[in-house]
């Protein structure tokens, strides 16, 4: 490892410590020339697999790119873009592998952008998944109109939970707390 200031090329390790949750590790060096200390960080190189056989280092601007002309003229930020990057990479590191296919990138890529942009999702999707027609479209709106039915009835049923609503057998988690309270003092 050069020194950055004075470019020596032997250099001796001081510490080592794990970084990013395990996927990297820093360590802190001293030159052997000029004494002054500095910090290097190691990271395995993630590989993306093409299509056509080839492959290239996973690159998180080129994902920030892609989704970029998705969200062309709607209300996301650079930084939620960033974001979105960093939990693609996150997910795609989290697998343990050394290479994936570029079409679990994409994959990867949908969660999160659902979840930021639903028009952007839509315009991300048909084209990664090659819509053909109308019923394409038709068919994805009714997908997302069903989770956010489903996400809908998840909060009212814990709105419910939370308010003393009943419950299955009809009464409220309440109601059986009131009865106690009416019959207290017991009778002698």
């Amino acid at each position: 490892m050069y020194c950055p200031y004075c470019r020596h090329p032997d250099s001796r390790v001081i510490d080592s410590r794990t970084a990013e949750d395990g996927a990297a590790i820093r360590r802190r060096r001293s030159c052997s020339e000029c004494g002054r200390r500095f910090t290097t960080q190691e990271t395995v190189i993630l590989m993306v697999a093409k299509r056509s056989g080839a492959t290239e280092p996973f690159n998180r601007d080129k994902i920030v790119r892609g989704v970029r002309r998705a969200c062309q003229g709607r209300p996301v930020s650079e930084d939620q873009l960033a974001i979105l990057a960093q939990r693609v990479e996150d997910a795609i590191r989290s697998r343990g592998l050394g290479e994936v296919p570029s079409h679990e990138v994409g994959l990867a890529i949908l969660g999160p952008l659902r979840d930021l942009d639903e028009v952007a999702y839509l315009r991300f999707a048909s084209v990664y998944r090659g819509f053909e027609s109308l019923t394409d479209f038709e068919e994805e709106i009714r997908a997302l109109r069903a989770q956010h039915l489903q996400a809908a009835r998840a909060a009212a049923e814990e709105a419910g939970e939370a308010l003393g609503q009943p419950d299955g057998d009809g009464r409220s988690d309440r109601s059986s707390h009131d009865d106690m309270a009416a019959s207290w003092p017991p009778a002698s």
